[in-house]
């Protein structure tokens, strides 16, 4: 007889399970995050994990031989279909199914799993969460994009400072001017361009990965290659310099041709409207927001922490972008165009980068054990557990058949419970409760006995 094969408990490269603390800050994110996409007048939708490859499309990866190996595809019936690789083409597809029943504009929020098959690294993985809001219909551009501005910092605001966050806003028709002043006209050799350009603020790219990305390729650190934009030296001089500049004013005199200075009149109108709100502050220009998807048209948002995280590895990074978006022209489907503009917060990263500044108290929940001494009492324990769920007291009765009052301790307190409920004999008989608080609390006074009648009483005072 063959003998049975033992497994070894792993997961795929790149993914991860979630548990206790991390998974209490991402709840407590969500619903800051959620709370403000209600307030500001965005309507739920949830979308299919699982899309048509066609609708998702061949253009997210930067393999051009290959431009769906970013994507989880398979066979279904022949048919080929895909795991969501973003939470818009599921919108977008759903909009397009739906828009003559819609309002118009219409805004939506989702907050669901994606799925990527890049590269993993340090807090980089193949399935993580999005929050997304979007705006698609007819729209006035400038207060659709104050709107989203707006919505960020009032998530943000509520758990980082005004100087621990900042809203970097360009607009992609700036450098799309500038291409086509430098010549670049090849479609394909301007979106590697923009993806060069968004890799800016990625860890291991700078000033100088970009600029290898510019020319002919790119050799990174374990010696893989990336086939570059292939500029010449001169339009690559040109987009570094382009790429420094901070200030729109500057911009203004260095590049000067209609669709530049279109971009430029956009970014300006923006900034205009956000002055009759509250933060105006805390968005600056910075002309290397580009996007890399050649799906953006017009004014284009990324959202950096102002601080620095560790990585897995115990190095000190900087997180990057936490929030990105902008607008957007869709024209793959059948019939007209349709615009769009939006932003996605990407709450795992967020969660990882907020977890090392402790400045977020999440509310664990406070949990009462109930312990067993005793199974011929075992009526009175479950009386005691349904008393306390009457009364909205999380509870739980210890479930192992082991009445060591020492062990069923310490399983309380690995859960982090700060109460237990001691009873035995002599309480039953007197109609008394005993009560022990926990978490590494010792001495004396660490518990009480008092009237059956004031359990509900004694328990709030000590949670």
């Amino acid at each position: 007889m063959e003998k049975e094969k033992k497994l070894t408990p792993n997961l795929p490269k790149g993914f991860q399970n979630r548990w206790g603390d991390t998974l209490f800050l991402k709840k407590a994110l969500l619903k800051i995050i959620e709370k403000n996409f209600i307030k500001f007048g965005y309507s739920p939708l949830e979308t299919s994990p699982v899309q048509l490859s066609s609708i998702i499309g061949n253009s997210l990866s930067e393999d051009e031989e290959n431009p769906m190996s970013d994507i989880y595809t398979y066979s279904d019936d022949g048919i080929d279909v895909s795991l969501r690789y973003d939470l818009s083409q599921g919108f977008l597809n759903f909009y397009k199914q739906n828009y003559m029943n819609l309002p118009n504009p219409i805004k939506r929020y989702e907050i669901g799993t994606v799925f990527r098959r890049d590269k993993p690294g340090s807090n980089r993985y193949r399935s993580f969460d999005q929050c997304d809001v979007d705006i698609i219909g007819n729209f006035d551009a400038k207060k659709a994009n104050a709107d989203l501005c707006s919505i960020i910092c009032n998530i943000f605001g509520e758990f980082l400072k005004k100087s621990e966050f900042e809203i970097n806003l360009s607009n992609r028709k700036i450098i799309q001017g500038l291409m086509d002043q430098l010549k670049i006209n090849d479609p394909k050799q301007k979106q590697k361009v923009l993806r060069a350009i968004d890799k800016l603020d990625k860890p291991g790219f700078g000033i100088k990965g970009v600029q290898d990305l510019l020319k002919k390729e790119r050799i990174d650190s374990s010696g893989a290659i990336t086939k570059g934009a292939d500029l010449s030296n001169e339009q690559s001089s040109k987009i570094i310099e382009f790429l420094k500049i901070k200030d729109i004013q500057e911009l203004k005199k260095k590049i000067n041709n209609p669709i530049t200075t279109e971009g430029i009149k956009e970014v300006e109108e923006l900034f205009e409207i956000l002055k009759y709100g509250r933060c105006a502050n805390q968005v600056k220009f910075n002309s290397s927001i580009i996007r890399g998807m050649d799906i953006y048209t017009g004014n284009v948002i990324e959202t950096n922490l102002k601080f620095k995280v560790k990585n897995s590895a115990g190095k000190i990074i900087d997180p990057g972008a936490v929030c990105s978006g902008g607008e957007y022209l869709i024209s793959k489907f059948k019939g007209d165009p349709f615009r769009g503009t939006g932003i996605s917060i990407g709450i795992d990263r967020l969660v990882f980068c907020i977890s090392q500044k402790n400045n977020i108290q999440t509310k664990e929940p406070k949990t009462v054990l109930v312990c067993v001494l005793d199974e011929k009492y075992l009526k009175n324990y479950y009386e005691i557990l349904e008393i306390l769920r009457e009364n909205n007291i999380n509870s739980e009765i210890f479930l192992d058949g082991k009445k060591n009052l020492g062990k069923q301790l310490t399983y309380a307190n690995k859960r982090r419970f700060p109460i237990a409920v001691i009873c035995g004999e002599n309480e039953f008989k007197d109609n008394n409760i005993t009560l022990k608080k926990l978490l590494e609390i010792k001495g004396e006074n660490n518990q009480a006995t008092f009237p059956k009648e004031n359990l509900i009483n004694e328990i709030k005072k000590l949670i």
